[in-house]
């Protein structure tokens, strides 16, 4: 039983070895070949590549909330590109404080209810005359607005209850705003001044990152009645609930649903005039934004994979034809129709592979550039190298069968004629 599996081996050794010299004979004519193949392969995996660090970045910076934790606001966060749709967003009444009131005091299945407002493009300044850049938020939160967020005080405190009743002029700052104003000072103490007022800080939170290289921690936190105070009572806020464990999550959802639907006095059988959003299903419109943009790269990938695999077929015939007197001399001193065959095919294979390797290497290196531009992890697309690699196979198969079953079908009496 074993003789005839080692000499299956032995021909596909033999062929391998002849397959590759093959090769060597033609250098340039295979190097040519193999880089068309290698230009598919790239665009593939250099896509794939790009996209990965893309989509781990903005994952990384959608994921903003804590766990088991969900966020209610007026808009969506990615918007419809359909006109109606944004008619009727822009026309929803934003969401105010005494409605978050409503969902903090009676949403029974909530470990922690935080609300917030926001406002942007503020400097930050210190009386030493160190300032920011004008791209800086200053966020109005209430204690459970850490929790929610996802903050974690890294220096310092967080605000004591009676500082948020009695609107106190304290502050948390982001990282981005120390390193800024307070390079080589402890900012615990500090006053810094935005829009003109005054704010003393108690407390810095840990560094956040951001996505795309973004910074997510350029942002001042005051207590959200002082951020009333200063900007305006009817300041549109966000509603960040967490829900007591993973198992009440989605009836933590349900439930204040319905209860900011009866605050806002949503008819029956209406939908929703606001947007819950979480995590998960932030990152899920994000791959639905991106699917069509990574199936059309793969289409266009395909079609220059099948032209580079048109390509070998067409080397391969030329081949066949120049070693035709070769094929006959192999044939008439034993070589069977099959040894023939597997030689053109492993030939095909082989630049197909080499092409599929360089492609890979090249892809990979490539699309992680814009990783070292971002200053975020490298990614290695391992499925995809491996699709690539198998893809590869699959060209050479296919498009060697017909030289190589042209070669193996050579007339030996002929083969030997011809010059």
């Amino acid at each position: 039983m074993s003789q005839p599996f080692e000499t299956i081996m032995h021909e596909i050794r033999e062929s391998l070895v002849m397959a590759l010299v093959a090769l060597r004979t033609n250098k340039l004519r295979s190097v040519l070949t193999l880089l068309g193949i290698a230009v598919g392969v790239f665009s593939i995996i250099a896509v794939m590549t790009a996209m990965g660090v893309l989509v781990n970045s903005i994952e990384n910076g959608l994921s903003q909330l804590g766990a088991n934790t969900f966020q209610i606001q007026k808009n969506p966060m990615f918007n419809s590109g359909d006109p109606q749709e944004r008619a009727k967003v822009r026309n929803r009444r934003s969401l105010r404080y005494p409605q978050g009131l409503v969902v903090k005091e009676r949403t029974t299945l909530a470990k922690a209810v935080g609300l917030e407002a926001w406002d942007f493009g503020k400097i930050v300044a210190t009386p030493q005359g160190q300032k920011t850049n004008p791209g800086v938020q200053i966020a109005g939160e209430d204690i459970d607005g850490f929790t929610t967020n996802n903050w974690t005080i890294g220096d310092g405190r967080l605000f004591m209850p009676d500082e948020v009743s009695s609107a106190r002029r304290v502050a948390v700052l982001g990282m981005g705003v120390v390193e800024k104003i307070f390079p080589k000072s402890d900012p615990i103490g500090q006053t810094i001044r935005v829009d003109g007022q005054e704010y003393q800080v108690i407390g810095v939170i840990e560094r956040q990152g951001g996505m795309l290289g973004g910074n997510n921690d350029n942002f001042v936190t005051i207590p959200l009645p002082t951020f009333f105070n200063v900007y305006g009572n009817e300041r549109e806020i966000h509603i960040m609930v967490q829900s007591t464990s993973r198992d009440t999550y989605e009836d933590c959802i349900e439930q204040v649903r319905g209860i900011l639907r009866a605050a806002r006095q949503v008819p029956p059988g209406s939908e929703d005039d606001f947007y819950i959003f979480s995590n998960d299903s932030l990152i899920q419109q994000f791959s639905e934004f991106t699917k069509y943009a990574r199936l059309g790269i793969m289409i266009i990938s395909a079609i220059a994979l099948i032209a580079a695999g048109v390509g070998i077929m067409n080397i391969m015939l030329v081949s066949v034809t120049e070693r035709t007197r070769e094929i006959g001399i192999r044939k008439a001193i034993g070589a069977r129709k099959n040894n023939i065959l597997t030689q053109f095919i492993l030939e095909a294979v082989v630049l197909s592979e080499l092409g599929g390797i360089i492609g890979i290497i090249a892809g990979i290196g490539a699309g992680n550039l814009i990783a070292i531009f971002f200053e975020v992890p490298p990614v290695i697309p391992f499925d995809w190298a491996a699709i690539g690699f198998i893809v590869c196979s699959i060209i050479g198969i296919i498009f060697g069968v017909y030289p190589a079953w042209k070669a193996s079908n050579l007339d030996p009496i002929e083969s030997l004629r011809f010059e």
